[in-house]
């Protein structure tokens, strides 16, 4: 059959349309240029510890969609590498990105889940390589069956079919409740995955927690074992704390009412028993002098009574000793004589500037060892002062001399120092000034010999004439008065009578 001219040319443009479609179908389906000559995709190297029978054309994920191929699987020295060849224009985050392999199902099928963990940073580029320590590969399946079949063969079948048994009888009927326990698990499961950062910094601060429980270990057992030994007293006493339980409430009622009596004035008591136990704090050493002296001084006070205690006679034993000047009294740091006031006066004048009081050694034990100078600093302890001023102030106690001059002035003082003493930054009145002491000379609060004394403080001593012949003179207050042993003759024997007799006078 001879075709006309129209038809071959229709047949040979169909011919053509047919090649050149199946042609690009092929090409399409094959992904020729994609596959052999990369048109748009590019290439990433992904380290792997094994290849987890990952094989070539397997799918590479990103969320879920398909976004690549594994283009080949080869052998490195730590493991296996697989190229990955993933398509342009799917921008895929490489910060804090892993690679996972996993299987579509039980039987095979391996593909690459790639996860970021943070949308920031640059994009996957062509020649990038994800690290091992980035990748996770599924456990063995063969390994995982292996075990599993072990332990199956471990169990003996009879027990095991006990152990169904009673499982259902443990379960039976019980299907309500454990679908509710299983909807509260997924609850939970859920809260759990929802606050997932606060649970990992929960679980990452929880080691320090725990490693101070090991390390007092010893210490939390003694604690146990106290413990058990108190619960172990409370149950020998069970009654007697019974007892406290059940009258516990009535005596804290009562206890509340006491206080609402006494809350007008609770206050300002407790105020002033802070204060008086800021003073005995202060005091302390001092109380306990006292708590000590007390008993011994009740003791000896309870003696004189012993020599006649049962006995119908009754009364004490005390005997007292007139030790006149013993020891001698101290004159050291006093006004002499010549400025004492007249015992006729019956005035109360004001009391002069500075210090008198017995100025000898601290530690000497002529006299006056209780005196003013040995006064115990309550806030400056071990040191000793006449007064709070001197205890508080750096300036060394120094004594007038060492209390040994029984004859002449009793204040001689090689020091430069003046009686009377004055407090530290106390500046003396301009009367009580030492005069300047000569070239070689010490300092002295009295004029050198020959000059007169200075003038008394206070009014002066009490003068007036008398007769001798009779003995009379007239007093301060202006009364005339006789003193019979001044008159002339008074040198005359007496007898020890009359020296026990109070002379006569008007």
């Amino acid at each position: 059959m001879r075709l006309d001219k129209k038809t071959t040319i229709q047949l040979g443009v169909f011919a053509g349309i047919a090649v050149v479609s199946i042609g690009v179908a092929v090409v399409s389906y094959m992904q020729i240029p994609t596959v052999f000559l990369g048109v748009g995709r590019y290439t990433v190297t992904v380290q792997l510890p094994q290849a987890a029978n990952l094989y070539e054309g397997g799918n590479v994920t990103y969320h879920g969609v398909e976004v690549g191929r594994v283009q080949a699987i080869k052998l490195t020295d730590t493991g296996a590498a697989a190229v990955l060849q993933l398509k342009s224009g799917i921008d895929i985050p490489a910060g804090d990105l892993t690679a996972e392999v996993h299987s579509v199902s039980a039987v095979g099928e391996q593909y690459v889940e790639l996860t970021p963990h943070s949308p920031k940073g640059p994009s996957l580029k062509n020649g990038d390589l994800i690290p091992a320590d980035h990748t996770s590969v599924p456990p063995n399946i063969n390994s995982l069956l292996a075990a599993a079949n072990s332990g199956l063969n471990a169990i003996p079948r009879d027990n095991l079919k006990t152990v169904v048994d009673e499982s259902y009888l443990a379960v039976g009927g019980l299907g309500p409740d454990l679908s509710r326990l299983v909807n509260g698990t997924t609850a939970l499961a859920i809260g759990a995955h929802k606050n997932l950062d606060s649970l990992v910094s929960l679980i990452d601060g929880s080691k320090p927690i725990l490693d101070s429980q090991v390390q007092s270990s010893d210490s939390v057992q003694q604690w146990a074992a106290h413990l058990a030994t108190i619960t172990k007293q409370l149950q020998v006493n069970d009654s007697s704390v019974r007892g406290i339980l059940q009258n516990g409430a009535p005596a804290l009622d009562q206890a509340r009412q006491l206080v609402d009596r006494v809350q007008p004035t609770l206050p300002i008591l407790l105020a002033n028993l802070a204060s008086l136990g800021q003073v005995a704090v202060t005091y302390r050493d001092n109380l306990e002098a006292v708590l000590v002296l007390v008993p011994q001084a009740v003791q000896d006070l309870q003696g004189i009574f012993l020599p006649y205690s049962g006995t119908k006679l009754g009364g004490f034993s005390l005997a007292a000793d007139l030790n006149t000047n013993l020891p001698p009294p101290c004159n050291t740091g006093f006004y002499p004589m010549s400025q004492h006031r007249s015992t006729a006066l019956v005035d109360s004048p004001e009391r002069p500037p500075g210090l008198v009081y017995c100025r000898i050694p601290q530690d000497s034990q002529l006299n006056g060892v209780r005196g003013a100078r040995n006064y115990p600093c309550e806030t400056r302890p071990g040191k000793r002062a006449p007064t709070v001023k001197m205890c508080e102030s750096n300036e060394p106690y120094v004594p007038l001399n060492d209390g040994f001059n029984w004859k002449g002035d009793a204040n001689a003082t090689f020091t430069g120092q003046g009686v009377p003493q004055y407090e530290p930054g106390e500046k003396p009145p301009p009367s009580a000034q030492p005069e300047q002491a000569l070239p070689g000379q010490p300092k002295s609060a009295y004029p050198p010999p020959g000059q007169p004394p200075p003038l008394p403080v206070g009014p002066p001593t009490a003068v007036t004439p008398y007769d001798p012949a009779t003995g009379t003179y007239i007093g301060p207050d202006g009364q005339m008065s006789t003193q019979s042993n001044l008159a002339n003759g008074a040198g005359k024997e007496r007898t020890w009578q009359q020296m026990l007799t109070p002379p006569t006078g008007n």
